[in-house]
């Protein structure tokens, strides 16, 4: 039986073969978009529109867009905006998922091998990194990965 795994990806400065690529090698049977908006022209290859085909026609993979799991709308507008830090951001945001408990809105099961999808470059200041930890740490049976 292999390793339970989650994985994080973002797409900003990936072509589309390195994107596709990093998922098919992790292996990645699901994509969970947690953009709050994924159909803008920034978007790429990666708009809603598309990346669903894309990751099925490509790679077999499904996709599903959970905008409930982004960060509050004005939250991670003042992040962007420099208004709000890196600290506050990361406290509301984690404040925010405890309460929405996305253990009951990922079950634990559609969890393994699954990828969640933002847009920023890496996960180190990114949603996605909090809240593969949070389910990490209250559904547990499973490890990290940042592609």
């Amino acid at each position: 039986m292999s390793e339970r795994r989650l994985f994080t990806i973002g797409f900003a400065g990936k072509s589309a073969e390195r994107f596709f690529g990093l998922l098919r090698d992790a292996g990645v049977r699901r994509v969970i978009d947690v953009r709050r908006n994924n159909t803008s022209q920034m978007a790429g290859f990666t708009k809603r529109s598309d990346l669903g085909y894309f990751l099925h026609a490509l790679l077999g993979v499904e996709y599903t867009h959970r905008p409930d799991l982004a960060p509050a709308a004005e939250l991670l507008k003042g992040y962007r905006r420099k208004t709000v830090a890196w600290s506050q951001f990361e406290r509301e945001y984690r404040e925010s998922i405890a309460e929405r408990d996305p253990g009951q809105l990922v079950p634990a099961g559609e969890l393994d091998h699954a990828c969640l999808l933002c847009s920023e470059p890496t996960a180190e200041r990114c949603h996605r990194r909090l809240l593969a930890e949070h389910l990490r740490d209250t559904l547990g049976g499973f490890s990290i990965c940042h592609l």
